[in-house]
């Protein structure tokens, strides 16, 4: 069987959006290749065309994902009981006032031992629980702002309503208030803000140590946020980033019978957080139509063994430190579709460490201050109908992957290549590399689409396992030399012209020693 066959797979078109070219940086490809084994010798030949003619990717049905929807999901039929006790012995709180001194910070903070809000069954709002526990604890400061003063919990069979009769809940940083969701939540047009009582407002990040209010729900729970604003969340501490879903330890999951926790984020807005969403071994969860603004991490971070995922219509900008909107490690089965992500600080999109079988379609990925699409050690990927244009790197980056499929993509105006392709040997760096085993090799599948104007070139792919290219456009080169591919695809720029311009057919570059071994 040909190499291309078993190399076959899916993604869709698009049209031109302009923006100001980004400054080239003309040197790094070159500085790259030398890090890099080539091959020794490479055959190029035309391919089958059929193969790598597929239909557009089937998106998933997001029409039911409406805040009519959520409200149906609420159970008021059971009037709440709620209590106000110690957080020690909880185990919804073990991360945060278990061992190694953790309860040190609410004790400081609470002046005693501390103290939370329960909701242990049933139903209540924001505004019923207000009446229920002493004013010291949460109050009402005026019509509709609530400021909390303790952890909020909710029960394994409890369900918290904030709804549009909050104007705006505030979790107090001075004396140490969180929510943990340990049931049900639902926070539904409102405003939820971590507040800084001594400044009468927001608690702004300062540093990465320093507390400030969360949101964390546990397995087995569901979350739901519409059309609602948070803000000023989350600090570099475990399960206390922003807005958290997170299965518990597999022995407390285990033990307690936990599932996978669900939810959906419709039409919200988040900013300020140290990551905007995080998720860990969460399944089936949607973030849908939401703006992400000037986080500090991350604006959407799945992670750890999540799956059918849909981060789909988001707009994601002004990250301060890293991504816009990052998979890792084993995040698979998911679609992101359809977002806007630009003006972040390293690049749009990341697929990263053993992420497979994931969707990214039709997004908008601009101005990002490295590259756009960028994929780390995740194969079997299909990238289809998006346009990358202005980021201050590449337009799509691939390390380490194979299988990644690149159909109909627009990458335009990016600093350096459109598409760049190469192995990199991390077994020296600080990666855990033993927990996340993966091998040098990249293959790729380019079919149509545009790769125009970018500052190095359309195309450098470096010690490839195979790469197949048809249909693919390669206009208004900025060197004056004309269009120039990169790596080994420079070595025989001319005889892949000839075929995929002139002859218009697929174009097949295949490394002889693969071909000996294949025959072997």
């Amino acid at each position: 069987m040909n190499l291309h066959h078993r190399l076959r797979l899916s993604v869709l078109t698009s049209v031109l959006l302009l923006i100001n070219a980004s400054p080239a940086l003309a040197a790094e490809p070159a500085k790259l290749a030398k890090e890099l084994q080539q091959a020794k010798t490479y055959t190029i030949s035309s391919a089958p065309i059929e193969p790598l003619q597929i239909d557009p990717p089937t998106l998933p049905d997001l029409s039911g994902y409406t805040a009519e929807a959520v409200q149906k999901k609420i159970n008021r039929s059971r009037p709440g009981k709620v209590s106000v006790r110690r957080m020690l012995q909880e185990e919804s709180l073990k991360e945060f006032i278990g061992g190694d001194n953790k309860a040190a910070e609410w004790v400081q903070r609470q002046h005693g031992i501390p103290q939370a809000i329960f909701i242990d069954d049933g139903h209540v709002t924001l505004e019923q629980l207000g009446r229920q526990v002493p004013r010291q604890y949460l109050r009402e400061t005026a019509p509709g702002v609530y400021l909390a003063r303790l952890p909020i919990v909710i029960g394994q069979k409890g369900v918290l309503e904030i709804d549009g009769k909050v104007k705006e809940l505030r979790l107090s940083e001075e004396a140490g208030a969180f929510m943990v969701n340990d049931g049900k939540l639902f926070v539904t047009d409102t405003q939820v803000t971590g507040w800084r009582e001594k400044d009468n407002g927001p608690a702004t990040f300062r540093s990465p140590e320093a507390f400030r209010p969360f949101l964390l729900s546990w397995g087995g729970t569901e979350t739901y946020i519409v059309n609602s604003k948070m803000a000023s969340f989350g600090y570099a501490k475990s399960k206390s980033y922003g807005v958290s879903i997170s299965q518990y330890t597999p022995n407390m999951a285990k033990r307690m019978g936990r599932a996978e926790p669900t939810g959906w984020i419709l039409g919200s807005e988040f900013s300020d957080m140290w990551y905007g969403f995080y998720c860990y071994e969460t399944s089936d969860f949607v973030v849908k139509d939401s703006t992400y603004r000037d986080n500090i991490v991350y604006g959407i971070d799945p992670h750890d063994r999540s799956r059918r995922l849909i981060i789909a219509g988001n707009t994601v900008h002004g990250t301060r430190k890293k991504h816009g909107i990052i998979i890792s490690r084993e995040v698979n089965d998911s679609w992101i579709i359809n977002n806007k992500s630009y003006d972040n600080k390293l690049s749009g999109v990341v697929i990263d460490r053993n992420s497979v079988n994931n969707l990214i379609a039709y997004n908008e990925i601009y101005r990002n201050h490295t590259d756009g699409i960028t994929l780390y050690e995740s194969g079997d990927n299909l990238i289809w109908g998006n346009k990358l244009i202005s980021n201050r790197r590449h337009g799509i980056r691939v390390r380490n992957s194979v299988n990644i499929r690149l159909y109909e993509n627009l990458a335009m105006a990016n600093g350096l290549v459109g598409v760049y392709g190469h192995i990199k040997d991390l077994s020296d760096t600080d990666r855990d590399i033993a927990l996340d085993p993966f091998d040098t090799k990249v293959s790729l599948i380019v079919v149509g689409g545009e790769l125009a104007a970018n500052g190095s070139g359309p195309l450098s792919i470096d010690s490839p396992l195979s790469v197949e290219l048809y249909r693919v456009s390669m206009l208004a080169p900025r060197k004056s030399s004309g269009i120039s591919l990169n790596g080994v695809l420079g070595e025989r720029q001319d005889e892949i012209l000839d075929l995929l311009v002139r002859q218009r057919k697929a174009v097949l570059i295949d490394p002889v020693e693969r071909q000996t071994e294949m025959l072997d």
